[in-house]
């Protein structure tokens, strides 16, 4: 079925009505009465004038074409209807200075942040299900929406990429200066991805809420997050990052030399369980890279909902030859013009 990709181009025929117009009312001739006609050659037009009384005409198909060529007019070859498995996905991810923590780093080589171990494995956890609606919120002093629930995950990992934990978050003897940012508003953090879900068209709804931390700021509990969650009958799978012992950070002494010193972390387990609990999901514990690795793979068994989607994958485009022959028989029309008459149309 021909249809057109911009079909506000069609607005130029407006100026194009105009301009036929006022060319038909150039072309007018005028006369004077002359009674001996018979003494007038019969010949009185040549082969230049014929031809410029056509080259308005021909100005005129050319500009047309051209407008048409910018609606562009297409085809589609390739229209696809069917059916997919989905779900629609919230990752709810703690971003406050904890996660500056280096313990999930693998081999326990210290070389990444629990932020950048988890980026790396929600990218991959994205990557492997390309049916999914899948949106990501992250949270701090304060929740942030990053990505809406989309289905262009391409879009959705280069978001996730550029999360990072506010510089001003932990100082250079790992000590808090910002206390906003250094706070945990779990409860902020749930109920914002639980908002983002409620219009999904996928039935099967979760949330993926990881924190390394304890509630500690924001305006909605934990318990009243997890409570709306529950009536919306949206899931929530929490992943608890971290421990109560003392943890590794990347910090640098006074020369500016980077070195590893350590801290003790707080991290509240019972919270995260609740609300797993509270909503039918589950609750995962995880204390290594390995752990956290299992923990994406047990949730990438989620239930699914059967959508249907309309799929449209190629087009056959035809603006090409009307773009080409409408500029020749513009370009012609002038320069023609300007040879026979020297002057514009």
């Amino acid at each position: 079925m021909l249809h057109f990709a911009t079909p506000l181009a069609f607005l130029l025929l407006i100026p194009w009505a105009v301009a036929a117009w006022r060319l038909h009312r150039a072309g007018r001739t005028g006369g004077v009465l002359f009674a001996p006609a018979a003494r007038l050659p019969h010949k009185t037009a040549g082969w230049r004038v014929a031809v410029a009384r056509l080259l308005p005409f021909i100005f005129l198909a050319g500009t047309l074409l051209l407008i048409i060529a910018a609606a562009r007019p297409r085809t589609t070859l390739a229209r696809q209807h069917r059916s997919t498995d989905a779900i629609a996905i919230e990752m709810v991810v703690d971003v406050s200075g904890s996660m500056e923590a280096l313990d999930l780093s693998p081999d326990n080589d210290f070389s990444k942040t629990r932020l950048d171990v988890v980026k790396e494995m929600f990218a991959t956890f994205v990557e492997a299900r390309p049916d999914d609606l899948i949106g990501l919120v992250t949270f701090g002093g304060y929740a942030s929406t990053r990505a809406p629930l989309t289905a262009d995950h391409r879009a959705l990992t280069h978001v996730l990429k550029g999360v990072e934990i506010p510089r001003a978050a932990i100082n250079g003897n790992g000590q808090s200066v910002d206390q906003e940012e250094t706070l945990t508003a779990i409860g902020d953090g749930l109920a914002t991805g639980v908002a983002r879900l409620t219009d999904a068209e996928p039935e099967s709804r979760v949330v993926i809420l990881l924190s390394d931390g304890e509630s500690n700021a924001g305006i909605i509990t934990p318990e009243q997050a997890a409570e709306a969650a529950a009536k919306m009958n949206i899931k929530v799978y929490t992943i608890g990052v971290g421990s109560n012992r003392r943890t590794p950070f990347k910090t640098r002494d006074m020369f500016g030399r980077e070195r590893i010193s350590y801290a003790n972390a707080t991290y509240d387990e019972t919270q995260l369980k609740d609300i797993a609990n509270q909503t039918g999901g589950r609750y995962f514990g995880v204390r290594d890279h390995a752990g956290l690795k299992e923990a994406l793979a047990e949730i990438d068994k989620l239930e699914k909902t059967r959508i249907e989607r309309q799929v449209y994958e190629r087009y056959n485009e035809h603006f090409a030859a009307l773009l080409l022959i409408g500029a020749l028989l513009t370009a012609s029309a002038l320069t023609l013009n300007m040879q026979l008459t020297r002057r514009m149309l």
